[in-house]
């Protein structure tokens, strides 16, 4: 299907003002199709003028233009041509549409627990032509009017309020304007949990396999919601104004959540079946608030095209962290920023894949979705408080403001933003956006404190000159003894009060994490972290630590080696919660298998094991300090005994009695080692009949070594086309964790014609996914970035694969490059 260009976009959207939307939706056809009749009142500027229609049938019984039957063998490519234009015109299409399997368009599921089916529409970017006939860019946006024909014990969810009208059919309120891609309709017998606030309905929803914990988490998650909403309100002075507000969990879903106006879709893993750390429900609660700050950033001022992006999901970021901050007890979210969001995000500004937060080139909408990562949310939010320094606070939300009343309902560019700010501000901020919001790249910030020099130094393939506001921290026996405030505009930058502060056994550059940069640690530091980071009395500033130790591994600046020395001796006493679960998360997953070499990766997993054992016997029973040591030692333990007694439910730490998630980590850790069979993986299944036990088994199966196993999950992966985009991510997820090199090796070359082919049937969120957790990146071999570079020579790959393919690839690059300069090639 060609992806819709800009310029297209451009054409269509001056000729066109859509008026209304009246979609008719019918889930009552079985399991694999849909009835789908739409009505689209439009005018066009131009009469006589003709355009197109978005629509990608199974079967297009019938559609007409101002009562003018056109044939239905029109369709090509998802386009049906539409000539002939008058200055008002009524379309109506009435349709046979697909269900999905790999969370786009409308995705059917069906639970293991009880056999019952849920339906939620996933329409971001291009997908609502799946669902219905529309005009789908987002700038022709239109009230929507939807029904649904539903079986009589489900209930149905939307955008407007449902309400109810007869046995099997549904009705949802007119809404305001939407654009295409923001319209679902989530469709189940959903256990649900309703409130009010503030005039406002709230609803919380789940499969109803999943009653027990909604039940009993639902008072948290509304409390995250209502606080959110009275700050956003006091923060904007602009009510919400979409209605009803519901938060769907759904199954098997790609993103973590999307902002639908009044009917947000969350991953339903977020409803959690057993033991939760807190930075996991400081993660849940970021997403609520997250979610909710788009319906003023997206929903109600939508970006007028793709490579706006940022205008959504920047704000979003920076306000959902901003939210938690002022409003509910994650008082500590920055701290979780840094160690989550600013990890990934940087990790995608080292790839050759790197853009600008803004203005980035998007011919089309495809290419805008490869666009959709880490530099969108967590630098641009990093970037939105350096605005706020350069501006001030209270120019930044009067110019917020500003913007969101002058764009009401419509659509916003960059230049709107801008004047917004520059209006509110009284400053030109031409030179500053040029340098941190249309140039991509991390300047690399140290700090000398014996010469009082600040460095700054600027990636020569993306030069730009920013400016950064940051502060500088010392620490000495546990105590901060000097911090100090600094406006870093040059190349190197002195700073007299740095100068003249005590001495102290840790420097620490951006120490509030206020800006965008890589931190260049001294010697010095980094001789004394294992001895004493652990003494830092700021979680903020020992968060910037670990990530410069992470950065610095992957920039091959610092020796993995000196980060698991810091990790063995530090992590186990680290006190703040996100710190010790996201550490631990890129120690074990990335720099023990990747940046060391094969013969010492058993004993940098023992050290990991260690430390994990230290940090669970030194913690209080049932915390989140010992949930995740016990976490990590399960995953990483090569003591049998102890995972043969945990898998049987003997031993196990507080408060992990009968958690099926827990004992799925224990039987992972097993399989890889050979230690558990495919019957002894079915017997755990049959105990745990649910979406999530039916994952985890095909990932512990997907482990198991020996050459048999893996051509089963191979296959499995690559041809089964009966898998859902769930199913596959369980799969690649597991493959490459054996112990065995001969086992997966072979695979490694096969990946990048085998993977790439999934794109005939997979949908592009759902495949650029799989794509990435299937790359062979634990095969740190020559032979594999020969393969990655051919590949990416070719012209096989899907935009969504060579994306994935292109930053796997940086990454395999990076371990390549450290082991050449380490030891270990």
């Amino acid at each position: 299907m060609p992806s819709l260009t800009r310029v297209e976009a451009r054409r269509r959207a001056e000729l066109l003002h859509v008026e209304r939307m009246g979609v008719e939706l019918d889930l009552d056809r079985g399991e694999q199709h849909f009835g789908s009749r739409t009505t689209i009142g439009f005018r066009c500027t131009t009469p006589g003028a003709s355009t197109f229609l978005d629509l990608r049938p199974v079967e297009l019984r019938s559609l007409t233009l101002n009562g003018r039957p056109l044939d239905p063998g029109s369709v090509v490519d998802g386009r049906v041509e539409l000539v002939d234009l008058a200055a008002e015109n009524e379309l109506v299409a009435d349709a046979v549409m697909a269900y999905s399997h790999d969370g786009q368009g409308l995705h059917r599921s069906v639970d293991p627990a009880d056999g019952e089916h849920y339906v939620y529409g996933h329409l971001f970017l291009d997908a609502a032509p799946q669902v219905f006939a529309c005009f789908d860019q987002p700038d022709l946006k239109a009230p929507y009017a939807v029904s649904v024909t539903a079986p009589a014990h489900w209930t149905v969810l939307g955008n407007g309020a449902a309400t109810r009208d007869g046995e099997r059919q549904w009705r949802l309120a007119t809404t305001l304007p939407l654009a295409t891609y923001f319209v679902t309709v989530c469709a189940g017998p959903w256990a649900s949990v309703r409130a009010e606030h503030d005039g406002i309905p709230l609803g919380i929803h789940a499969r109803a396999s999943l009653r027990e914990p909604l039940e009993r988490q639902a008072a948290q998650m509304l409390e995250v919601t209502r606080q959110s909403f009275d700050y956003y309100h006091r923060l904007f002075g602009i009510r919400y104004p979409f209605g009803d507000y519901h938060q769907v969990f759904v199954p098997e879903f790609n993103a973590g959540a999307m902002e639908n106006p009044g009917c947000v879709t969350f991953r339903d893993t977020y409803v959690f079946r057993g033991a939760a750390a807190r930075d996991e429900v400081l993660t849940r609660s970021n997403t609520i608030t997250h979610e909710m700050a788009h319906m003023w950033f997206g929903d109600l001022v939508t970006m007028r095209w793709w490579d706006d992006l940022w205008l959504n999901e920047s704000f979003a970021e920076y306000m959902s962290h901003r939210t938690l901050v002022a409003a509910t007890e994650f008082t500590d979210a920055w701290v979780d920023s840094t160690v989550a969001r600013k990890l990934w995000g940087y990790a995608a500004e080292r790839t050759p894949s790197t853009h600008p937060v803004a203005g980035a080139e998007a011919p089309d909408a495809q290419a805008a979705l490869q666009d959709f990562d880490g530099i969108s949310y967590a630098k641009g939010a990093a970037v939105l408080r350096q605005l706020i320094a350069h501006i001030g606070d209270d120019a930044f939300i009067s110019g917020i403001s500003a913007y969101l009343r002058g764009h009401a309902q419509g659509n916003g560019t960059l230049a709107d933003f801008l004047d917004a700010m520059e209006r509110a501000s009284g400053r030109d901020l031409d030179a500053w956006s040029r340098a941190w919001l249309l140039t991509a790249g991390a300047d690399t910030i140290g700090a000398d404190a014996r010469t009082g020099v600040v460095t700054r130094a600027v990636p020569a393939a993306h030069p730009a000159d920013r400016p950064h506001t940051l502060d500088v921290a010392g620490f000495a026996d546990g105590t901060e003894v000097f911090r100090v405030r600094a406006a870093v505009l040059a190349d190197h930058t002195e700073v007299p009060a740095l100068a003249e502060a005590p001495a102290a056994q840790l420097v620490v550059p951006n120490a509030s994490d206020l800006t965008w940069a890589t931190v260049s640690l001294d010697a010095g530091t980094l001789a004394a972290l294992p001895e004493h980071l652990a003494e830092v009395p700021d979680a903020q500033a020992r968060a910037v630590v670990w990530m410069a130790l992470v950065d610095g591994v992957c920039l091959g600046t610092v020796d993995p080696r000196d980060l698991l020395a810091a990790f063995g001796r530090a992590w186990p006493h680290e006190v703040n919660d996100s710190v010790l679960n996201r550490v631990a998360a890129v120690v074990t997953a990335r720099v023990v298998p990747e940046f060391l070499p094969p013969a010492e990766q058993a004993q940098a997993e023992g050290l990991v094991a260690a430390a994990a054992g230290t940090l669970l016997s030194g913690s209080e029973p049932g915390s989140t300090a010992a949930l995740v040591g016990a976490r990590v030692l399960a995953r990483t333990s090569a003591d049998a005994g102890l995972l043969g007694r945990w898998l049987g439910g003997d031993g196990l730490p507080s408060g992990l009695e009968g958690d099926s998630d827990f004992r799925w980590v224990v039987a992972r850790n097993l399989a890889a080692r050979g230690l558990l069979d495919v019957a002894g993986i079915e017997d755990l299944r049959r105990a745990d009949e649910t979406l999530q036990g039916s994952l985890s088994a095909l990932t512990a199966r997907a482990a198991l070594p020996g050459a048999a196993s893996k051509a089963w999950a191979w296959e499995q992966l690559t041809t089964n086309r009966r898998r859902s985009n769930y199913e596959l991510n369980a799969l690649a997820q597991g493959f490459w964790l054996g112990r065995d090199p001969e086992d997966v090796g072979p695979y490694a070359v096969r990946y990048f014609a085998e993977v790439p082919a999934l794109a005939e049937w997979v949908g592009a969120d759902a495949v650029g996914r799989v794509a990435t957790l299937a790359y062979p990146s634990r095969v740190v071999e020559p032979r594999t970035a020969e393969a990655s570079a051919a590949a990416l020579a070719g012209d096989h790959l899907s935009p969504a694969v060579r994306r994935s393919v292109v930053d796997a690839d940086s990454e395999l690059r990076e371990a390549l490059r450290s082991r050449g300069r380490f030891g270990g090639a």
